[in-house]
């Protein structure tokens, strides 16, 4: 071959060259390796309209043709560049929902993508701090996070609709409403309100939150002068303070040793993450009253400067590995939560059950608490989609 992908194979034109001086005197020579030239130069103009050599950055003559189908080419036979991501929620034991949720997102999305997307989850190893989480999710050290709707109110109060106690009657009913129009208007606020930079992946669950402490309560009034953990949420704080109770702030890592010691009175989380930490088994965790307040929404966030540096292929693989991961995190809270009961019980704690609980004192106090936030907020349309679906 004289041409190999548009280079000259050297040895084989010296051979033709002294193969010619060899059989002939100089002038035939001279008279053929005339004609050798000529039609070496033809052979090469036919080789480049075939395509075998290209100008990567030519303007010469027709080449451009030649180019752009080669370009195309490259581009179907190229692999898009790979991508690296963080997953990060606060919980550390490895049977909590989020850790089967996590590891549900990085199997699936490194399959669909054929590991063109890679995934490194952190298990309350990056942070148990939900604060320090979104603010990582901010600042892009964390490409996505599973935190609680409290850490966007600042930018996006509509999301404090989740904080709202008594909004949801059972699990079904939570579901139904999340994965409705609902769940899809308020993504669509969530990110115009913050320009894009946080995007809601899905709506995880934390199970069916309850009240834990150091006595039993069956009322409102049972809670006065109590000091309870709660979130930051305003409503929350609302609610609590209208049962006569004390919000106090405790970080979940540390929430154990505040009870532990008396330094909080109280909490409310569902069976699972709490005794998951053994809350229960603290001095003021032993009374575990099911007031079922707050069917408890986890938003799963993605950072919107690494979502939108993704192309279109790869922002799929992510949806259809969150859509997936959320269904299997749900599955997993629903699974667990009357096994953990038991466990809590086996532990010796008091459980009061829902049924002896005067919970119409409680909603009583909660649903004028989310007609206010309604009207402030413009979300009388939410609580009315939330309220039609029961």
């Amino acid at each position: 071959m004289l041409v190999t992908a548009g280079v000259f194979d050297k040895n084989a034109v010296a051979g033709l060259f002294y193969f010619s001086l060899f059989f002939c005197d100089l002038r035939l020579f001279v008279k053929r390796f005339g004609i050798f030239i000529l039609c070496l130069f033809c052979f090469l103009g036919c080789a480049r309209q075939r395509g075998h050599i290209v100008y990567r950055n030519s303007s010469r003559g027709n080449s451009n043709s030649t180019y752009m189908q080669t370009a195309e080419i490259a581009q179907d036979s190229t692999q898009e560049e790979a991508v690296r991501l963080s997953f990060a929620h606060n919980q550390t034991a490895m049977d909590n929902p989020y850790v089967f949720g996590a590891e549900a997102f990085r199997e699936k999305l490194e399959q669909i993508s054929s590991g063109n997307v890679k995934v490194d989850v952190f298990n309350g190893t990056m942070t148990e701090d939900e604060g320090e989480l979104f603010r990582k999710l901010e600042s892009g050290e964390a490409s996505i996070v599973v935190v609680s709707p409290g850490f966007l109110t600042a930018s996006v109060p509509e999301v404090d609709v989740f904080s709202l106690n008594y909004l949801f009657d059972n699990f079904a009913h939570w579901g139904a409403v999340l994965d409705g129009e609902f769940g899809k208007s308020l993504s669509d606020i969530v990110a115009q309100k913050t320009g894009g930079k946080v995007r809601i992946l899905g709506y995880w669950s934390a199970g069916v939150r309850d009240y834990y402490g150091k006595k039993p309560v069956y009322s409102p009034a049972d809670l006065n002068g109590m000091t309870i953990r709660i979130g930051s949420s305003p409503v929350q704080q609302q609610f609590w303070k209208a049962c006569g109770a004390i919000p106090k702030s405790v970080g979940w890592g540390a929430l154990y040793d505040a009870l532990n010691r008396g330094e909080v009175d109280s909490a409310e989380n569902d069976y699972t993450n709490f005794s998951l930490k053994n809350h229960h088994k603290t001095t003021n965790g032993k009374f575990v009253c099911e007031t079922e307040h707050d069917f408890t929404t986890r938003l799963m966030l993605v950072n919107g400067a690494f979502y939108d540096k993704l192309s279109a292929a790869q922002k799929k693989y992510l949806e259809t590995a969150s859509q997936y991961a959320t269904q299997i995190e749900r599955q997993k809270t629903f699974e667990q939560a009357s096994s953990s009961k038991n466990k809590v019980i086996a532990d010796g704690a008091t459980v009061i059950e829902n049924k002896d609980i005067d919970i119409d004192s409680f909603k009583s106090i909660a649903i004028p608490i989310q007609n206010e936030y309604a009207q402030k907020n413009g979300m009388e349309r939410f609580i009315k989609l939330a309220r039609d679906a029961r």
